[in-house]
């Protein structure tokens, strides 16, 4: 018997299933067929795949065809205690400003890592090549990303593991473990133990413990991170001076290196309050543009080759870019154990022990909101509860798929902030971003029929220029909305020279750097 399999176009949970069922037909010398059913009426080409289908079938049969498969069962390789003193373990990057700093946070525990290079046009090539193209662009972006490295002969394949987060939810990125596993079987590479790294429980290796060493100064990696981007990003499109936001980005980042080390908590504070005064200080211009909400699936979001650099599109097109802080996804994760327990199948166990892990979070977080409501520029973020409560407006806290109704509290939260102009990204066919991402849009404008959403969608296939042209459009809308407010001000002139006078009366806030190993 043959198998013809129907799909739901775009589904994606059916690009997993699509390679088990691959695998079965093809060691039991079957064709594998899958045809894809949309609203489309043409059925010619279905007519034509079953037509190609018999006729195989009958060369098949004819010359005695027999498919060669290796039918050796995958035999998952545990990372062990021995392996985590001299493995290499290979971190594939989503956003640079954080991830560089986590990278610190872990070499300081005794593992040694590697966190990958930027994704370019050949990693997107080879997640292509060894993934289902039904599986997300992040999908294709982040394993294409540790495929291209593997092959690239930089690394001792013997003596190399791979580090991968996992959320356990009903999306297709609980699954990049398994399809990286089976793309290193493809290639030959199964002897390469795949890290997860997850809080569900999923997976265990003997050799990687989640210790309290790497919960502190992970929570550092993110809460530095988080605090880099709002001030770089609100005062770069503003700067006097060319060029001197991103220079002093790079000289608290050495800064937040060494604290990351030391792991000194005092020093944590103070320089949390270091960072935010001296971008206070830093010379703008009297201009005022268009902020813009970037909002989406978390890879999308926050990686610059995955998203084809959208900040610095933004702060080209004469805007400024909000991004909200990655600390927020995993709270919203945390917030949703009440919900679960209140009104779908969580334990109370399960309640208290997220409550409890939001109030570490919190911990980490007070020197940051502290530094950021004492400043004249900046503002703190808002408490995952406060999102929680906006997103229940419009929409229930029961959608956690994904980005879920996070996506959609952090769209309410910029409208309410006066961030009225909002691209909202999703990977093609991202079918939770779908529901609360532009599913939410009718809603949002009904909220504030000022709201300028534009929804983009981003896919190896997915043309530049069309997104390029969707994000122009909307910020054309955003600067003819400041000037019916009347709150546009003076240009800024591109060709300016840099004002030496202000980099001499800039007030620099000295650095003390930290004693540590």
């Amino acid at each position: 018997m043959e198998l013809i399999q129907l799909n739901s176009f775009g589904c994606g949970l059916d690009a997993v299933t699509t390679d088990q069922v691959e695998e079965i037909t093809k060691k039991n010398n079957k064709l594998y067929t899958v045809l894809k059913i949309d609203e489309g009426t043409n059925m010619g080409a279905v007519k034509i795949r079953i037509r190609s289908l018999k006729a195989a079938m009958e060369e098949r049969e004819k010359n005695h065809i027999v498919h060669k498969d290796d039918d050796t069962p995958y035999e998952r390789v545990y990372f062990t205690k021995e392996m985590s003193k001299d493995y290499t373990i290979l971190i594939p990057e989503m956003s640079p400003i954080h991830f560089q700093f986590i990278e610190t946070a872990m070499a300081c525990e005794g593992y040694k890592v590697k966190l990958l290079p930027t994704v370019d046009k050949n990693a997107v090539d080879e997640g292509l090549r060894y993934i289902n193209n039904d599986a997300c662009y992040p999908t294709i972006v982040t394993l294409g990303q540790i495929i291209s490295y593997l092959k690239s002969g930089e690394v001792d394949l013997n003596k190399v593991g791979i580090f991968m987060s996992q959320t356990g939810g009903g999306c297709r990125a609980s699954n990049y473990v398994a399809l990286l596993r089976k793309a290193l079987k493809d290639m030959g590479m199964e002897q390469i133990p795949v890290i997860s790294v997850n809080m569900a429980g999923l997976e265990k290796n003997p050799g990687f413990k989640i210790s309290k060493g790497i919960i502190k100064r992970g929570m550092m990696a993110v809460m530095y991170g988080d605090l880099l981007m709002r001030v770089l990003y609100a005062t770069r499109p503003y700067e006097k001076v060319p060029g001197s936001a991103n220079a002093l980005y790079e000289e608290c980042c050495d800064m937040i290196r060494d604290n990351i080390v030391s792991g000194d908590m005092k020093e944590y504070k103070r320089l949390m309050k270091v960072i935010v005064e001296k971008f206070d200080q830093l010379p703008l211009l009297d201009i005022k543009k268009p902020r813009v909400g970037v909002v989406g699936e978390i890879l999308v979001k926050y990686h610059p080759n995955a998203n084809n650099d959208i900040v610095n599109i933004i702060e080209s097109e004469g805007g400024e870019a909000v991004v909200l802080d990655l600390a927020d996804f995993f709270l919203y994760g945390m917030y949703s154990k009440e919900f679960n327990y209140r009104h779908l199948s969580g334990t109370y166990q399960a309640m208290m022990m997220n409550k409890a892990a939001i109030a570490v979070i919190e911990l980490f977080r007070k020197p940051m909101r502290k530094a950021l409501e004492e400043s004249n520029r900046f503002h703190q973020p808002m408490r995952i509860k406060n999102i929680a409560d906006k997103a229940s407006e419009i929409i229930s806290l029961g959608n956690q798929c994904g980005e879920g109704w996070l996506l959609t509290g952090e769209m309410v939260d910029l409208i309410d902030d006066g961030v009225e102009n909002i691209v909202c990204m999703q990977p093609f066919a991202c079918l939770p971003n779908h529901v609360t991402g532009k599913g939410m849009m009718k809603a949002l404008r009904k909220r504030n029929p000022m709201a300028n959403i534009a929804a983009i969608d981003y896919d190896p296939g997915a043309s530049d220029v069309n997104q390029l042209n969707r994000i122009k459009l909307m910020m054309a809308t955003a600067h003819k909305n400041m000037e019916m407010k009347g709150q546009s001000g003076p240009k800024q002139n591109n060709t300016q020279t840099a004002d030496e006078k202000a980099l001499k009366k800039y007030k620099r806030v000295k650095l003390q750097p930290t004693t540590g190993k």
